[in-house]
């Protein structure tokens, strides 16, 4: 059920150009900022003009029917006119119909940076619900407070536990129509204090450069997978399936990144994820491009099987679909879920004895024009006061090894334990 938005609706927006003032994430005042960067470029903001928490099954149509009653009833003047200026919002989903909760913030404050139409932009954008409001003046914010202790606990289950699940679920595959599934497993991190997710995500955005930085209401990460970018008719999807650990050492690393581009496992995971992508986008597209073969995405800790999916958006009325209505209709890919998808979610539900909430749903932003970018809200972290949980998810087809699996996970919580710094 749709809650009723914290503040009227009815908002007046402004985007302004700016000098440039400084790292995007060096601006959040405080641990309840939005983010969405990658190379430095990207969105913040902060504050709550409006806001809206769905759940269920419908969650991302209800979400997308009160974004369109915004949008209907807002007063833009956008002197920027890039993707991210005047009217945007930020979006965290549930991966699961049932349970688990999903949200949309129309932030009061956004700074937005990118390289468009052959220069650097900066803007800021301001979101009120009374009188047009002036741009503010933007500084760093207040320094964060480091903890003194961070330790590590096992989440709903032993990694040896774990391990069981997978073993099952290798013989569901043997067994059934069931294709591939992907197991999360969780981790829990505990300060001695409030953790501050500015500094992680600092320190996320600093070591992944490549990779979506982003915090929503509490959940935070650094993913490498972008499950959908609509820009004025361009729609592009990232598919990532088929993982291995690098070493550190390069000349053993480019060995390994051959080894996995010829893994027939490794190959017929990605080849589920991949068609699930194009099945999914193909109703609303007019052409698509699907690469023949992945390429390898080298990542500091990981490399991965990657495929990049690039389509022309059908704009008639009855197809011209947001990027959160792409989102939803790609959700959930093989990637995170498995082939058949219903049947992959049910296994999920079985066997891993807990609630992803939003870990592996859609997370992103998008605008009035219903442009946007959403990616899959993997490494990535929940914080909640002086807790976080931690999240690493892997894909099983009838070729994986339980304990390979294991490693494989053990390496994905890397990126969030090193942010933590732990």
């Amino acid at each position: 059920m749709t809650s009723v938005p914290r503040v009227a609706v009815g908002v007046v927006v402004r985007s302004v150009r700016i000098d440039d003032p400084g790292p995007l994430l060096s601006l959040l005042p405080h641990s309840d900022a939005l983010a969405w960067v990658r190379r430095g470029q990207g969105l913040v903001g902060w504050g709550s003009a409006a806001r809206v928490d769905t759940a269920g099954r419908q969650r991302f149509a209800q979400a997308e029917t009160w974004w369109r009653h915004v949008a209907s009833g807002a007063v833009v003047r956008d002197e920027v006119d890039a993707p991210g200026s005047g009217l945007v919002a930020f979006g965290s989903f549930a991966f699961a119909d049932s349970p688990g909760s999903s949200v949309l913030v129309v932030p009061e404050i956004v700074v937005g940076h990118r390289e468009y139409a052959g220069e650097s932009m900066w803007w800021v954008t301001t979101i009120t619900t009374g009188a047009l409001a002036p741009a503010p003046l933007l500084s760093p914010g207040r320094p964060t407070q480091p903890f003194r202790t961070l330790s590590y606990a096992d989440g709903a289950m032993s990694g040896a536990a774990w391990v069981g699940r997978v073993r099952e679920a290798v013989a569901r595959i043997a067994g059934s129509s069931l294709e591939k599934v992907v197991l999360a497993r969780d981790l829990l991190a505990t300060a001695d204090i409030e953790i501050d997710v500015r500094a992680p995500l600092q320190r996320l955005a600093a070591s992944y450069p490549t990779c979506w930085t982003f915090h929503v209401d509490g959940l935070f990460g650094a993913t490498p997978e972008l499950l959908i970018r609509r820009e004025r008719g361009l729609v592009t999807s990232r598919v990532l399936a088929g993982t291995i650990r690098r070493t550190g050492d390069d000349a053993h690393d480019l060995a390994l990144a051959g080894a996995l581009a010829r893994s027939s496992k490794d190959l017929e995971e990605h080849e589920y994820a991949t068609r699930s992508v194009a099945q999914a986008l193909a109703p609303h597209c007019t052409s698509m491009n699907v690469p023949e073969s992945p390429f390898v995405l080298h990542l500091p800790n990981v490399m991965h099987l990657a495929t990049d999916v690039t389509a022309v958006l059908d704009n008639s009325a009855a197809g011209d679909a947001s990027s959160l209505a792409l989102a939803a209709a790609l959700h959930p890919s093989a990637a995170v879920g498995g082939t058949p998808s219903d049947l992959a979610v049910k296994t999920i539900a079985e066997l891993e004895g807990t609630d992803r909430g939003r870990y592996a749903g859609p997370v992103g932003w998008f605008d009035a024009a219903g442009d946007g970018e959403w990616g899959l809200a993997l490494r990535c972290g929940a914080v909640s006061g002086s807790r976080v949980r931690l999240f690493a998810g892997c894909g099983i087809v009838a070729g994986s090894d339980p304990e390979a699996e294991l490693a494989e996970a053990q390496a994905k919580f890397v990126p969030v334990r090193d942010a933590l710094g732990g």
